[in-house]
Formats: C-alpha cells, structure tokens, sequence
C-alpha cells in the first residue's frame, strides 16, 4: 500500500513538469500572426495597432483569460472615432512572453512603460481596460497621471470580486492548487470557455481563440499568478487618487456580471464621485463582444470627436 502510495505521489509529481512542457511553446505562433513584437527588458511584447497613424492614442488592455484579440471590437469602435489604438498582449497572454514572477501591477505596468518607450509613445494618452485589464488601467492611470489623459473602465476588477470556491482556492493555497490549476486546469478552463461561450451566444471563433490560450506554455501559471498578484489588490485606493486629479473616467458595467460583485458601481461612486458610470442591462461578463453596439454607443457619447 505504502509502495503504491509513493508511486501515486510520484507520478503525480512528475506530471507537474510534464504538463507544461506537452504544451506548445507560444513562439511557434508569432510567424504567421498578425502585428508585431517588441522585445523589451523584462520580455518580449505582441501588440498590435488599430485605427489612423494621426489619431491621439489609446492602451487598450484585455482580461485574465485572453488576448488582446478579445478586444477588437472595442479598438475597431475607437478606431472609426479616430483614434489610434495600441492593444498589446500582457505578459502570459496571447503571444507576448512568460516572464517569471508574481504578476502584480507594478509588473505589469512595468511592461506597459517598457512598450510605450520601445514604441516612441510620447504625449498623454487615452487608457482602456476590460476586467483584469481594469485593474490594470487603474493602477496605471494612478501611478502615471501625468499621462494618461483619460480611463474607461469596462466591467473592471480592483473593487470586488465574485469567486468562485475553486478560484479563491487556487488563490489561497500553494502546493496543491498550483497542480490542479497546470495540471487538470487547461481541461476545465477549456470546459468552462465552451459552456459559457455557448450560453451567452459567443462567436465560435471567439471560444477557439480561449480555447486555444490554453494549449500554449505559461498561459495557466499567468492566470493563477494574476489571481494572487493584481487580482488581489484592492484598488479603492488607487480610485480614490484619481479622484483628486480630475481625470475623466468613464466605467461601463455590465447587469448581470457572472465575475465582479454587484457592489463595485456603489464602491466606485464613493470613491470617485465625478465619474461617469452606465450599466448596460442584461449582459454578461463578456459584454466587449455580447454588447458590442452598446459599448461603441456608451464609448462615442463620452469621448471627444477627433
């Protein structure tokens, strides 16, 4: 029994390591893909451009769980408002590298002046972020108000969270969490994305490109270090600067979000008084895509024509 055991463990162990070296090396899918790469001092950056070479600039930043190929939509909409749209792959993502280290904001906004640099970006800019890239967009309008000249925020995280039992697990706990998430976790991450995609009536292209996520190398690591480095801040504080500098700041929530607490338009309203905020009613999470034509309309009321 004890033999058998220890056979278990061991096989258990080995399949740690193996799991992700079975996955695909992401640098086999730059070649053909559309955009650029940008090789910066902590890795290497895809983004992409959207929209005239002339227009004033905005970052558009994507979710936890995919590219930046989620927000096409979005940059497109901007894009025929004028505006030059710079959509980049964080860190884990789409093509962009694995860097080691806990994915907290200060790392990630340590990309995004490392691309902005390496790009020759200079002047304020707009900023954009979806759910995780919420945060993300927060943290680095509080931290860089000098340029950024205004925040849209769509069904932001930083101001609470819905977390599923397994998620705050994967979160809390080291060891066996991390081999349930890198070992079984591409399986269900791909079962989730197919049975939501379903539900909520996502393109099928859509679902595959998440799907896809899955099958390359660092993608569940980035995932379970985002949920315990920027997932895990609070970001009423950063709001709560913002606040006193005066920035436009627009937050778009969905009704029925499945991820951030109902409570987070209320949290925000106190924390930043001055910002404008619309729910769009009866979408999901997913709304960039599910409620393309509401975001384009929300988008264009409140940014300047160019």
């Amino acid at each position: 029994m004890i033999w058998a055991l220890a056979t278990l463990a061991a096989l258990a162990a080995g399949a740690y390591p193996l799991s992700e070296w079975l996955r695909r090396p992401v640098a086999e899918a730059r070649a053909a893909a559309p955009g650029a790469m940008a090789a910066l001092p902590s890795g290497c950056t895809h983004y992409r451009w959207h929209g005239p070479a002339d227009g004033p600039v905005v970052l558009c930043l994507h979710g936890i769980s995919t590219g930046g190929w989620f927000m096409d939509s979005t940059a497109e909409t901007l894009a025929r408002l004028g505006y030059r749209v710079l959509v980049p792959d964080l860190y884990g993502r789409g093509l962009s590298d694995r860097p080691p280290g806990r994915q907290s904001s200060a790392m990630l906004i340590g990309q995004i002046d490392e691309l902005l640099a390496a790009l020759g970006v200079t002047g304020r800019l707009g900023v954009l972020g979806f759910s995780m890239g919420g945060a993300m967009a927060t943290a680095f309008a509080a931290a860089r108000p000098d340029l950024v000249e205004r925040l849209i925020l769509i069904a932001p995280a930083g101001l609470g969270l819905k977390m599923p039992w397994a998620v705050a697990l994967a979160r809390a706990l080291p060891g066996l969490a991390d081999w349930l998430v890198r070992v079984p976790g591409g399986a269900l991450v791909r079962l989730v994305a197919r049975r939501y995609g379903r539900a909520r009536a996502l393109p099928a292209a859509v679902i595959e490109a998440q799907v896809a996520e899955t099958r390359y190398r660092g993608f569940l690591p980035a995932m379970l270090s985002s949920l315990r480095g920027l997932l895990a801040e609070d970001l009423g504080p950063a709001h709560r600067r913002l606040a006193t500098t005066g920035m436009p700041v627009l937050a778009i929530w969905a009704e029925r979000d499945e991820l951030i607490a109902p409570a987070a338009a209320q949290r925000l309203a106190a924390l930043n008084p001055g910002a404008v905020q619309i729910t769009l009613a009866g979408a999901g999470h997913a709304l960039p895509i599910t409620h393309a034509a509401e975001v384009a309309r929300a988008l264009a009321g409140v940014l300047p024509c160019r």
